[in-house]
């Protein structure tokens, strides 16, 4: 009886381990290809939404702002995905920043700029 209870619960802890880690995905470029309207809010210039999209050639993934509203687009210093977040690094009114984006759902992401912003970016269509 002993082994069976053994074996029973050495059985739910492989299934409870395979779910936890099947839930973890790492994130691919594709998820971020297209147009994002990104909403930092509380700057100190108050909330703003940039305009940014992100594209990958030959395996690079390549990110692309706009900074005013010219339409002129500009492109980040570089982009990586790391798990499943990825990172822009780029220079925003004589700032370099960085913003850090997680996948929410299909059409959303969220994340933060410099990790003191709350960051909120939702596809264009």
């Amino acid at each position: 009886m002993k082994k069976l209870s053994n074996i029973l619960l050495i059985t739910l802890f492989a299934v409870v381990a395979t779910a936890g880690l099947s839930s973890f995905k790492t994130l691919t470029p594709e998820y971020f290809e297209g147009k994002w309207a990104v909403t930092v809010k509380d700057t100190p210039q108050g909330t703003a939404t940039i305009p940014m999209r992100f594209e990958t050639k030959e395996g690079k993934t390549m990110g692309y702002f706009m900074e005013d509203a010219s339409g002129t687009e500009k492109v980040m210093s570089s982009v990586s995905i790391s798990g499943d977040v990825l990172t822009g690094y780029f220079n925003i009114q004589g700032y370099d920043v960085y913003i850090s984006l997680k996948k929410v759902d299909d059409e959303n992401a969220a994340g933060s700029l410099m990790d003191m912003f709350t960051a909120e970016a939702k596809k264009v269509k």
